[in-house]
This record gives C-alpha cells, sequence and structure tokens, in this order.
C-alpha cells in the first residue's frame, strides 16, 4: 500500500481535495496529513516530529508556499513530490484581476517566483490539457513533468437526485458560484434580460463574492432573476435537482478559456443539462449542442445564452439522460482514476492489483 503525505495547510472539503484524496484512496494509497504551522519551515517541523518516509509526498491545490520545504524534505528521502496547482498564481494576478501589466516587474517578479516553485515538483497536475499547455510554456515545464487530471464531480454525492414535491410549471436556470470575474455574471443577467418577457423563465444566481453586489445592481427590476445565499456543500445536489438548466462560466478572459469549471462536471453528474462558454479544454470527441447534455456556446454573449436556454426549453428530447450519460462517459471516477494512475506509475509508484 503505498504512502501519500498530504502535505500542507489545505481545504480538505474543497472539493478538488476531496475528490483527490478519494482517488488516492480508491488507488489503493494510505493518507498521511502533515499540516506544518509554519510553510517556510515544514521540513524542519517533519524532521522533528519524525514523519516517516512515504512513497509520494503530495502538495495540494493553491499551496504554492508549501512546494519548497515539502521539497527539501523529499529531496533528502528520495521520494518523489506531486504539487496539484490548480491555479496560477500569476496568471490571476495579471490576467483575471489585471493587477499587474504582463511586462510590468511586478508581474515578472511573480512569474520568476512561480516558475522556480513548479519545477522544485516531480509531477504538475492540471486540470486540462489547455491547462498543461499553458504551464509547460509559461513556466519551463517539460511535459514529462506534468499530466492531467479532470476535476470532476464528486460521487456519490453528486448524482441524479428524485423530487419529492411536483415540479411547477416554471423553468429555472440556476447559475452558482462564488462571484468572480471569470464567471462572466453580467452575461447571466443581460441574457435574462432578454428572456424578461418570458414568464415562465426563472433565473436564479446562487452563491456570494466579489461582483455579487454589481450583479445585484446590474439585475435591479428585472422580476425574472432572483437570488439565493450560498448553501452547505453537501445540499448542492438537492439544489441542482430543483433546476432545470445548470450555467457554467461565461467570462472571455485567457484563465476562463482554459478552465472546466466544477458546476459542469456537478450539474452533468447530478443529470441536468448545462450550459457554458466554449472552451477546447473539453473532449474533442464529446458532443455538443442542445442535444448533447452540455451546450458550448460564444464567451460574453448574451444574446447565444439566452437562445441556448431557449433552444433547451422548447426541445423534448430527454436531455437529463443525455446529460448524465455524458459524465459517465468522460468524466466518471474511472477515468479520474486512471489519469492520476498514469501520473504516478510514471513516478515510480506501483499498483499490481488496480
Amino acid at each position: 500500500m503505498p504512502k501519500v503525505i498530504w502535505w500542507g495547510r489545505s481545504d480538505l472539503n474543497y472539493s478538488r481535495n476531496r475528490i483527490s484524496r478519494q482517488l488516492l484512496q480508491a488507488l489503493g494509497c494510505q493518507l498521511i496529513d502533515f499540516r506544518p504551522h509554519l510553510s517556510g519551515w515544514g521540513d524542519v517541523e517533519a524532521q522533528l516530529k519524525g514523519l516517516p518516509t512515504p512513497d509520494l509526498v503530495w502538495v495540494p491545490c493553491f499551496r504554492h508556499r508549501d512546494v519548497e520545504a515539502a521539497s527539501r524534505w523529499a529531496r533528502r528521502r528520495g521520494v518523489p513530490l506531486v504539487f496539484d496547482p490548480l491555479i496560477s498564481a500569476w496568471q490571476k494576478q495579471v490576467y483575471e484581476r489585471n493587477k499587474f501589466a504582463e511586462q510590468s516587474p511586478q508581474a515578472q517578479r511573480l512569474l520568476s517566483t512561480e516558475t522556480k516553485c513548479l519545477q522544485l515538483a516531480d509531477m504538475v497536475l492540471l486540470d486540462t490539457a489547455l491547462q498543461q499547455q499553458m504551464f509547460i510554456e509559461r513556466f519551463g515545464l517539460s511535459a514529462e513533468k506534468t499530466a492531467v487530471v479532470y476535476v470532476g464531480a464528486e460521487q456519490p454525492l453528486f448524482s441524479p437526485v428524485s423530487l419529492v414535491k411536483p415540479r411547477p410549471l416554471s423553468t429555472e436556470v440556476l447559475f452558482y458560484g462564488s462571484f468572480i470575474a471569470l464567471h462572466g455574471v453580467e452575461t447571466v443577467i443581460e441574457a435574462a434580460r432578454l428572456t424578461a418577457a418570458q414568464p415562465h423563465l426563472r433565473w436564479v444566481l446562487l452563491g456570494d463574492g466579489p461582483t455579487k453586489a454589481a450583479a445585484r445592481q446590474q439585475a435591479a427590476g428585472l422580476a425574472n432573476v432572483h437570488f439565493e445565499d450560498s448553501l452547505a456543500y453537501p445540499n448542492l445536489p438537492g439544489r441542482i435537482a430543483k433546476a432545470d438548466i445548470v450555467l457554467g462560466v461565461f467570462g472571455g478572459s485567457q484563465k476562463a478559456a482554459q478552465v472546466i469549471p466544477n458546476k459542469v462536471f456537478q450539474g452533468l453528474a447530478c443529470g441536468r443539462p448545462v450550459i457554458t462558454r466554449n472552451s477546447d479544454a473539453y473532449p474533442a470527441a464529446m458532443p455538443n449542442g442542445p442535444l448533447s447534455g452540455l451546450w458550448q456556446i460564444e464567451a460574453a454573449n448574451p444574446a447565444a445564452l439566452a437562445d441556448a436556454v431557449m433552444q433547451c426549453v422548447n426541445s423534448q428530447q430527454d436531455k437529463k439522460l443525455a446529460a448524465r450519460t455524458l459524465y459517465t462517459q468522460y468524466f466518471s471516477p474511472a477515468q479520474l482514476e486512471q489519469q492520476l494512475k498514469e501520473a504516478l506509475v510514471r513516478l515510480g509508484l506501483s499498483f499490481e492489483c488496480r
């Protein structure tokens, strides 16, 4: 049984972390949690605590600050280190938040710092092939030191749910998320405005975040737009079940074009048709359109979103079955487990019985 040290003060309830831990356990790995008090001195603390030598050290998403100390400790013991960053701090500040111009000294320092961090890992996991290519090009990583493992949706939590109460006559279009620029919430609201004459359409925006106040102001006077507060994670599948259509992201940023959002995986897993912005991040062979379960449209285009919603509403095909079938075929735990297994085998880990 391979031993994996999960290194860092990570949020174990964050969906990427929960799924990664499930995948590791499904592969027969034993997880040992280590949460250093000071990231930069984590190797010293691990030494003082007598942390056992594992087969692998895993630094989870967003924990860039833990990589240097973890890599020092792993090198001294001759074990590989995997880093699952999920995001690039440089890309986020330059292209998503527009905090620094790409050629500014601040951006160049951030790029240099992140490059050194990523190059310390023996394997960097990315959530899509487009993200993988960007990391290879921007941070000077070799293709052999990177691998793709989709974000996926936690199973069996995100599964089709049967509603107890009769469904209302209205059709509900659900967006949920943390209201960040990448999501393109303004596109959702403008699409709702374009369908304001359709009394049976109900647009719901669920969650909280930095752009929510602006979204409320933009939606002022729209009777078909409703806001809801964030839900506890375990309650999310039940809320998705009440919706007829789930929305992905619609932002026009570089980052939005490179990712497959959590909500896309989750919506499909719950058997709900999903509409989202187009992206080459999806498998090339995967179908696209109103009857496929997943419909990719032009980014930042409210008219395209409004049209897609109306076509989904007017279609008589079983889009819910199509959505779940699409998820099972391309993004199931079995596919993700195989992706991770192939990456870890390249690092020398053995899974003979699996």
